[in-house]
């Protein structure tokens, strides 16, 4: 009877991770419907498959379906995944003749985080102005600055991450700018986070720790890169790549629940390892076994990740709160990004691109809304309107890019074409020689001669 028990749980996991998978392909359906990125319809079913639940069976049927114990399972399953995932896309960032320019990602950075800082910063001040306690709560006023300014800041990497691959941007330089952005992004931003926390909790040491593990984390990929690149690595790799995939995946994941338990996000942690994993071949190859094997499993840290963050319950929110946000969070994070990327010498229609891809905020924003409620600072009402803001401009990324992409075929400029009469340097042919294949001389150019 003792063993049945595991039994039993391990096969509620499994039927349950089966459903996930099912909810997340009807989403992928739906968002292919709409034309919109699959991750969308992942992320909506995500959120989606909570409610539905709980309307249908109440929240006893919910914790039946998806007890603790199961949907804490699921989340590490999702979890690993996401971080395999990105673990072949931050490799990707420093390899091939496309890499992103340091300087341009620099610019976009600061570019796309000061001025949505300034726009979160703008937002509390609005909230304080009102006075109304149901939105400013009781938490510390530099603590819910600082919480404002970071919210509207993230950017969800993991989403942004999929709508490069879905839109095949991945391996564009838009799409590397974008995505090294977003991963500096937020590695600045989870230290921001966790002073907003102390600062409500009356700890200030939170950032200074925070800024610690960063060092020691990258120290940590420089010496793996040193040891897998140098000639053991690099031999071991060769002689049994079977092995290398699976040890890239112990990394990676080490990496990243060590970077979380520390105080900093595991998408930080997974970047990390990417980085330092060699750009040799092998290594290379071993890695895109890693990259397949985390794609095919992060829909389920959307799904998990969506059911619990609306399952929180809501309160009622303003329209004028909520508009607010929404037109706060797109300016800051688009214009800011556009203006960032045009310094960093981007073309005017790359530049828009990489602003409406740096407004992706999608679950990370989630997560951080669900910290800052956890610890007090945001209300259920403020918390409410910045959950419509994140759903809102991640569903504008797709198709803002769609528009983009028509817009820059409408505005550019037709081939030069030739005046009929215009002098042509010797030697060459008139077009309409050319396309009827037929030379000066009355010859074809498959050696027969025109008629008379």
């Amino acid at each position: 009877m003792a063993a049945v028990e595991p039994l039993g749980r391990a096969g509620h996991v499994l039927a349950a991770l089966g459903a996930v998978l099912l909810v997340a392909a009807a989403g992928r359906y739906a968002a292919r419907r709409s034309r919109q990125p699959e991750v969308i319809g992942e992320l909506a079913a995500g959120l989606l498959a909570g409610p539905a639940v709980l309307w249908l069976a109440g929240r006893h049927g919910l914790d039946m379906l998806l007890p603790r114990g199961v949907l804490a399972a699921l989340k590490l399953v999702g979890e690993a995944g996401l971080v395999l995932f990105l673990c072949g896309l931050a490799h990707k960032l420093r390899t091939g003749p496309s890499a992103p320019d340091r300087r341009t990602v620099t610019r976009v950075v600061v570019g796309a985080l000061l001025p949505a800082q300034a726009a979160g910063v703008l937002l509390a001040a609005l909230v304080l102005a009102t006075g109304d306690p149901a939105v400013r709560g009781t938490a510390p006023t530099g603590a819910f600055v600082l919480m404002l300014a970071v919210t509207l800041s993230i950017t969800a990497v993991p989403v942004l991450a999929r709508i490069l691959l879905d839109r095949g941007l991945a391996d564009t330089p838009v799409g590397r700018v974008s995505l090294a952005s977003g991963i500096v992004i937020d590695a600045l931003s989870w230290p921001l986070l966790t002073v907003a926390i102390g600062l409500a909790s009356g700890s200030r040491s939170g950032f200074l720790r925070a800024m610690a593990v960063l060092a020691c984390g990258l120290a940590v990929t420089v010496l793996l890169r040193r040891v897998l690149g140098g000639a053991a690595g690099d031999a071991l790799c060769r002689r049994a790549p079977r092995l290398a995939a699976p040890l890239i995946g112990i990394v990676a994941v080490a990496l990243a629940c060590a970077t979380e338990r520390l105080g900093l996000t595991a998408i930080v942690g997974a970047a990390l390892a990417g980085l330092a994993v060699p750009a040799a071949k092998p290594w290379s190859a071993a890695l895109g076994s890693v990259t397949a094997a985390g794609r095919s499993l992060v829909p389920v840290y959307f799904v998990v990740s969506g059911v619990g963050a609306v399952t929180a319950g809501f309160a009622a929110a303003s329209p004028a709160l909520v508009l607010a946000a929404v037109a706060l969070g797109v300016a800051g994070k688009t214009l800011g990004g556009y203006a960032g990327a045009r310094l960093g010498a981007q073309s005017r229609w790359d530049a828009l691109r990489v602003g409406a891809l740096m407004n992706t905020r999608g679950l990370t924003e989630l997560i951080v809304l669900q910290a800052g409620r956890s610890a007090g600072i945001i209300t259920p009402a403020l918390f409410a309107a910045l959950v419509v803001m994140a759903l809102a401009t991640t569903a504008m990324t797709g198709p803002a890019l769609a528009l983009l992409d028509r817009a820059e075929m409408r505005h550019r400029p037709p081939p030069a074409r030739r005046r009929p009469d215009a002098a042509l340097p010797d030697g060459a042919l008139p077009d309409a020689a050319l396309s009827d294949g037929a030379l000066p001389d009355g010859s074809l150019l498959d050696g027969h001669t025109t008629p008379e």
